[in-house]
């Protein structure tokens, strides 16, 4: 079976990847800061058969990184590998002039630097898969200004640049960047608390990534909604 790790996979869109793998027979590493949270997701996966492992941590911390590396290797290598745990920098979002520089500098050592130092570790075994794949997730946010979005969209801006060099750096790869969209999760709701509109739910954009893993085109960067409506 192929195996996955998904960061940020004990709610909204990595726990919704995580639930359309494990459907299609994937097994499945999962990482969340909150155990209890994070078990009762990976309980909800196991019900479809497959082996989830859940390794409850913090990607900024390195041995966190290599846990997660280690378990995939144990249910027999790496074939995917999804960066969505992210932070804000500051909740609810503030302009420019009012950001946080701990802030910024906690959403770039997570959303970035974590990133990187994951798939620094899993390398190995992605080269080995035959058709190892790394996706990112984007944002709106990292290509198009908008207001208070600022120290996020940078640290999403800096992420998108190094999934396109690890392109260029591994052709034996895929390497995805890829923005959901907005959606109906808590990270949206802290960004911008009462904000009143009705969004998609992360499941309905997660066959745009099915539809990345079924046809495997060229690395670059990709709107998950937007795949829905190619044929």
């Amino acid at each position: 079976m192929p195996v996955a790790v998904i960061t940020g996979g004990s709610k909204g869109l990595g726990r919704a990847l995580a639930a359309a793998l494990a459907g299609r027979g994937w097994d499945l590493v999962v990482s969340a800061r909150t155990a209890e949270v994070l078990e009762r997701s990976a309980e909800g996966l196991r019900g479809h058969g497959t082996r989830v492992v859940a390794v409850a941590g913090d990607v900024t911390d390195a041995g966190h990184r290599a846990a997660l590396v280690a378990a995939a290797e144990g249910l027999g290598g790496l074939d995917l590998l999804v960066s969505n745990a992210s932070v804000l920098g500051a909740e609810p979002l503030v302009r420019l002039d009012s950001q946080p520089l701990a802030g910024l500098r906690a959403a770039l050592e997570t959303n970035v630097v974590a990133a990187l130092g994951l798939v620094q570790e899993a390398l190995p075994l992605l080269r080995g898969s035959g058709a190892g794949t790394v996706i990112v997730i984007s944002s709106e946010a990292a290509a198009e200004a908008y207001e208070t979005w600022g120290g996020y969209g940078a640290s999403k801006a800096a992420l998108d640049q190094l999934a396109a060099v690890l392109a260029v750096e591994e052709p034996g790869l895929r390497v995805w960047a890829v923005d959901p969209g907005d959606m109906d999760t808590d990270l949206y709701e802290a960004a911008v608390p009462a904000d009143g509109e009705v969004r998609p739910t992360p499941e309905s954009v997660v066959p745009g990534f099915l539809r990345l893993l079924d046809r495997r085109p060229v690395s670059g960067r990709y709107a998950a909604p937007a795949l829905l409506d190619r044929v």
